[in-house]
């Protein structure tokens, strides 16, 4: 969290930082450039009066006293209408006429071409108390240059023009910034604050606090990223909380024969069962090695369905052929429980494509559990329909059933419901999860249907083969 509360205080300086810059530069630069820029708009503007000046009026000034009155007349006028005062200078530096005054000094210094621009800014040689725009052009005579008209005005107006500008400036700056400080306040809700609650939630998950919630609800990539961690997080708490239950169920399914065994053969060594009885006894003992044996078998396989998936061998054949093939290596134990099995097939014959012996496995794991679970004198209905492009597999008893609460979970590794413990004594709790991962790695569906005390009905789906003539 100090990392990214530093990063976000970067952000605050760097954003300060370039206002402050954009105020300077505002400041200093953009207000020389726009003086610089009205000081000559204004300079040319004047440069086209007094050329015009000197074209109409610059040589009549020297052709004595009352053409200079005339023209001093039409100069007065040109005064008031550009609000500039208006000089003509000779040469020496001798004023011959002011539109604003009878004096006639001398400027010593005058020399336009030594300035090497066609105006000047300053107090023109210390006549004015105040900065003015003094505009030359010259007067010309038989290509020899008379004098020169210069065309004077306040800096002040151009400063006002500056001053004004700038102020536009400034107010469109501080809009600009009050404007991205609005962006800068969205960024900090509708980022910042969602990231940085997602990187606590990290915090809390790599911590082992899956139930942690971010708190972040926006409809957008940042709301997904923190969606998805939270369901990634809550999908992790699920596997280890899956993982001790399933550790729990190992160890107790471990547990139980190993105790078994251990009790009858130590029964066995200190004369407690006489010799007499070792027969007997050491069938359970080879009973429960078997169970460890299936119940090894059972998590190697499961676990290797997890790991590198189910390899199938797709092929088509003949489901209903395959279901009673695999109903008659159950005849001795349905014999046993006086237990029927009702056959309804649908056709003599139904193509499906799928890994035979996969689904065989299937197949009879489910005829396992129905005979396990059914009453005596019962009937096990298996039942095949089509349905559109698959093929619907039914396995039905008439045992103890399945509490409703429990039908959710049956698929689950090891669990047993509490109805099935005292009747499963060699069941490891793995031929439904087994059963269950072969069925998806079909992209097929395995579900359970049952009522407790009247019995369940497990049905899965298989492709139908496109072609229904025999392959295999």
């Amino acid at each position: 969290m100090k990392l990214h509360r530093t990063l976000y205080l970067k952000l605050i300086f760097s954003y300060m930082l370039f206002f402050l810059a954009s105020f300077i530069m505002i400041s200093a630069i953009n207000s020389r450039m726009i003086l610089n820029d009205l000081t000559k708009t204004r300079a040319d503007s004047l440069y086209r009066e007094s050329q015009y000046v000197a074209t109409t009026y610059g040589n009549d000034i020297y052709k004595g006293f009352e053409a200079r009155e005339k023209s001093l007349d039409q100069l007065k006028a040109i005064d008031t209408y550009i609000s500039a005062e208006i000089r003509i200078i000779d040469t020496n530096g001798y004023q011959v006429l002011d539109t604003r005054s009878d004096d006639n000094p001398v400027f010593s210094d005058f020399d336009p071409a030594a300035i090497g621009s066609y105006y000047l800014v300053g107090d023109f040689y210390g006549v004015f108390e105040e900065d003015y725009l003094s505009v030359f052009y010259p007067i010309v005579n038989n290509y020899n240059v008379r004098g020169y008209v210069v065309i004077q005005m306040p800096m002040s107006d151009i400063y006002a023009s500056r001053d004004r500008l700038m102020t536009i400036s400034y107010l469109t700056m501080l809009f600009m910034y009050a404007l991205s400080l609005i962006i800068l306040v969205t960024f900090s809700l509708h980022v910042y604050i969602p990231v940085r609650r997602i990187t606590r939630a990290a915090e809390e998950y790599a911590s082992g606090h899956y139930s942690y919630d971010p708190d972040v609800h926006a409809k957008d990539e940042i709301g997904y990223l923190a969606g998805t961690l939270h369901y990634m997080a809550s999908e992790i708490g699920r596997s280890e909380e899956n993982q001790r239950k399933f550790i729990a169920n190992v160890s107790h399914d471990f547990r139980s024969p190993l105790t078994s065994i251990k009790g009858y053969l130590t029964a066995m060594l200190d004369g407690t069962i006489p010799r007499e009885m070792y027969e007997k006894y050491l069938k359970v003992v080879l009973n429960e090695t078997d169970r460890l044996t299936k119940l090894t078998n059972g998590l190697l396989e499961l676990n290797s369905l997890n790991h590198k998936g189910v390899v199938l061998t797709i092929t088509n054949f003949d489901i209903n052929g395959a279901i009673r093939q695999i109903c008659e290596t159950f005849d001795v134990l349905c014999s046993e429980k006086k237990i029927s099995i009702e056959l309804i097939l649908s056709g003599e014959k139904l193509y499906v494509s799928a890994d035979m012996g996969k689904i065989q496995q299937v197949f009879a794991n489910l005829m396992d559990n129905a005979i396990k679970f059914s009453h005596t004198n019962s009937i096990i209905k298996v039942e095949t329909t089509e349905k559109g492009e698959k093929v619907y597999v039914s396995v039905k008893d008439s045992g103890i059933g399945i509490p409703k609460d429990a039908q959710g979970m049956v698929f689950d590794r090891f669990y047993k419901t509490d109805l099935s413990r005292g009747k499963d004594k060699k069941g490891t709790g793995l031929g439904l999860a087994i059963a269950k991962e072969i069925i998806q790695a079909h992209n097929q569906n395995i579900n359970v249907i049952s009522t407790e005390g009247v019995g369940s009905e497990f049905i899965f789906t298989l492709a139908k083969a496109r072609d229904q003539k025999e392959k295999d």
